[in-house]
């Protein structure tokens, strides 16, 4: 991967991350499109530069994050789902990141919700401004619907909140503030065994040789391709962040929704005509 090539994944990243498009399908099929998603440093840098993704949530939300204990209690409900079910789906879920067809279908099924959904939560009353913990953990699992390539973190999260009552704006500021933790943890287990090579084992027994010998192995110019591509997502991650939550709030979800299913049909006409696209 060259720095060209770590600078569109980013930019791809910091667009898609908190717009409820899929990051995930975006990635994988730049990826493909460019002749780079057969490296496995691929894999870990498109995981890795959340990094950048994260740290655009708490600059924007800083003062959120000074709130209360009460704040990360409610978020560590939320991501609990999140943390169990993506770690014993592991395997289920790299599996279906080898199907293009996979992250195609969700992308059209996806958008076809999305363009009905603001009929379905269009009044709503009393809205939750303050989630509960019961709403934290109703939306952590919505969260993990999207394992499934294609799906969108953001989308199921946004729309779990929905489903608890809250506005657009509320539930798409806690998919942001969600973001964080369960991003964050997926980020830190990428380089910790794909980067760093290391084994479950190792990391519960801080196995210093091992940690120590991982880190002597990266080469220099990975650490540059790293670096560059997680500013770049910070960077691009605050913007689109903005103008999501004041296009949300005025429009909805239904432009998104259109343009899931344009991309998922394109896709699709593409493995019809036999062009190969690999998503490892």
């Amino acid at each position: 991967m060259d720095f060209w090539q770590a600078i569109i994944l980013a930019i791809i990243e910091g667009l898609t991350e908190f717009l409820p498009v899929s990051s995930t399908g975006h990635m994988v099929i730049a990826s493909s499109l460019m002749g780079i998603s057969a490296f496995e440093f691929t894999k870990m840098f498109t995981v890795t530069i959340q990094f950048g993704a994260i740290l655009s949530v708490v600059v924007l939300y800083w003062k959120r994050w000074i709130n209360s204990l009460d704040f990360y209690q409610k978020l560590f409900v939320a991501v609990v789902p999140a943390l169990l079910i993506g770690f014993a789906l592991k395997d289920v879920v790299d599996a279906m990141l080898e199907r293009v067809e996979v992250v195609a279908i969700s992308l059209v099924l996806g958008g076809v919700i999305l363009v009905f959904v603001d009929k379905w939560f269009k009044d709503v009353e009393n809205p939750v401004t303050t989630p509960s913990y019961k709403n934290a953990f109703v939306i952590g699992f919505f969260q993990c619907i999207a394992m499934i390539p294609g799906v969108s973190r953001s989308a199921a999260s946004i729309i779990g909140g929905l489903t608890q009552n809250m506005t657009r704006k509320t539930a798409a500021e806690f998919s942001f503030f969600m973001a964080v933790p369960t991003m964050l943890a997926a980020a830190t287990y990428s380089v910790l065994t794909d980067l760093l090579h290391l084994e479950i084992s190792d990391i519960i027994s801080f196995n210093l040789p091992k940690f120590q010998a991982g880190l002597a192995g990266i080469k220099p110019e990975e650490w540059q391709v790293l670096l560059v591509g997680n500013v770049v997502a910070f960077v691009v991650a605050m913007a689109a962040i903005r103008f999501f939550v004041g296009f949300l709030t005025k429009y909805g979800f239904k432009l998104f929704g259109y343009y899931r299913i344009l991309v998922g049909l394109i896709i699709l006409l593409l493995l019809a005509l036999g062009i190969d696209i690999q998503l490892v």
